[in-house]
């Protein structure tokens, strides 16, 4: 059952390119609703560009930020995040949901606080969880394909980008913008749970690990999709084990009979469950994954010419035998320990090392607190204090970026000649250079000087001069 009183936080990120690990949040747009999705409360804000960012000049033509906007907003980045943090806080505990928000805008989130000392993992914590709804869309082309009108492409897939499913099902959608996505996914998300509510309350239901986890092992068997080449593709699955390192459910495909697999040797499972189609199918329980009654597998062709009994019975032959489950288990641990092996050894930098560099300490959590209550000039001799080298990292960038005129001198000199060898490297960096800039922008002008569309063209110049003033920065 979903609790009648839960509320959810829809919300989108504009942002200065792709990249979650160096690109950052430039518009914030979320609107807070109850489970008839009238509007509780809604935040829109804007901030400025973070000093040595250079944006993507392709990302600024999407979401139409001109460079006045990234230069003269009231906010600056950390004042924009510390709002919405306040924000968030105020309205949780609740359901985080958005369009593509988990490969996405949650990314930039979790990314954006760790860099800005706050927990990352906010939207998974104190009763908080986090949904998606482009995963309940994807979902309903298979279980409901009439819930929503969609065009399909050359391949015949679905096309389900939110600018072109939202006027498809006649939704006003001021596309790209922070809040004109967020209101077009709210009412995306009225059509599912009116057209497919099946879905839906799988969607929410399935909002947090340890309810997706509980939902696999308490079915014999059930329905689950993937999404392959631009396609959902269903399959009939039941539980074997959790992976020995991910904790990620393995499941195995009944469209395959259990008793070919059952008495392998290890050699011989480990060959079989390389191979293509795969016997045993990973499910990421924290990337919200739609699951769905069994019964649902008679919809779909590659499925439906086997009996239910013979389904029910593959199943029971898996659960029943631990010596396989075990077994997998041990290949998975030894797969996985022999890829750590040949791992590469490249070094990776402090805002890359959300998931490489391990959890905060219960101390360091105290010290990030007590910087955000901290005024500026106090908060270098607090920086002193972490344990975590990327936490006192982090925190003299915030300084730099916000009150630099409190940092030593070798200090900041140190911080502004390391963003200056970032941003005016002539390689092919992982972040956006000066060079890479210029040459998109460039491309973009060609582009649009054979189109004569005078309009880009314009913004692609008042972007130049943007580069322009950022490299004279830092030379």
């Amino acid at each position: 059952m979903i609790d009648e009183n839960l509320k959810l936080v829809v919300y989108d990120f504009e942002t200065t390119g792709r990249n979650s690990n160096w690109d950052q949040i430039i518009q914030v747009g979320a609107v807070l609703v109850n489970l008839s999705f009238q509007e509780i409360d809604k935040i829109e804000l804007r901030c400025s560009l973070k000093p040595g960012l250079v944006p993507e000049p392709g990302a600024l033509l999407v979401n139409n930020s001109s460079t006045e906007m990234l230069k003269n907003s009231n906010l600056t980045h950390y004042y924009l995040i510390d709002k919405v943090i306040k924000k968030l806080q105020e309205w949780s505990p609740a359901i985080f949901i958005g369009y593509n928000s988990i490969n996405f805008d949650e990314e930039f989130l979790r990314k954006t606080l760790f860099k800005s000392l706050y927990n990352p993992y906010f939207t998974q914590l104190n009763g908080n969880k986090r949904a998606d709804i482009l995963g309940m869309v994807r979902s309903a082309c298979l279980y409901f394909p009439e819930a929503l009108n969609y065009s399909t492409n050359s391949k015949g897939n679905p096309v389900l980008k939110l600018d072109e499913i939202a006027p498809m099902n006649e939704i006003n959608h001021i596309a790209h913008d922070a809040l004109g996505d967020v209101i077009a996914t709210k009412e995306i998300g009225k059509i599912l749970c009116k057209n497919a509510n099946e879905i839906w309350l799988s969607g929410l239901k399935n909002a947090s690990k340890s309810e997706v986890n509980k939902t696999i092992k308490n079915e014999l068997l059930f329905c689950y999709n993937d999404y392959f080449y631009g396609k959902p593709k269903p399959f009939l699955l039941t539980h074997v084990c959790d992976h020995p390192v991910y904790q990620w459910p393995q499941c195995f495909d009944l469209i395959n009979d259990p008793k070919i697999y059952l008495n392998m040797s290890k050699n011989e499972l480990s060959r079989e469950i390389s191979k293509s189609p795969k016997i045993i199918r990973s499910i990421k329980n924290n990337k919200n994954p739609i699951i769905m009654n069994y019964k649902n597998y008679s919809k779909f062709d590659n499925y439906n010419d086997i009996n239910e009994g013979i389904y029910i019975e593959r199943a029971t032959q898996i659960q029943n035998n631990e010596e396989f489950k075990s077994l997998l288990s041990t290949i998975l641990k030894e797969e996985h320990e022999f890829k750590s092996d040949f791992e590469s050894q490249e070094e990776i930098q402090a805002e890359e090392s959300l998931y490489r560099g391990g959890f905060f300490s219960n101390s360091d959590k105290q010290i990030m607190e007590k910087f955000h209550k901290a005024e500026w000039d106090e908060r270098l001799s607090i920086c002193d204090s972490f344990n975590d080298e990327r936490l006192f990292y982090f925190g003299m960038r915030l300084i730099y970026e916000e009150h630099p005129s409190t940092l030593p001198k070798d200090i900041y000199k140190k911080i502004h000649n390391s963003i200056a060898n970032q941003i005016l490297s002539m390689n092919n960096e992982k972040w956006n250079t000066i060079p890479k800039a210029c040459k998109e922008s460039d491309d973009l002008k060609a582009k649009y000087e054979n189109e004569n569309n005078v309009e880009k063209l314009n913004q692609l110049k008042d972007f130049d001069k943007l580069i322009s003033d950022i490299e004279n920065q830092f030379l």
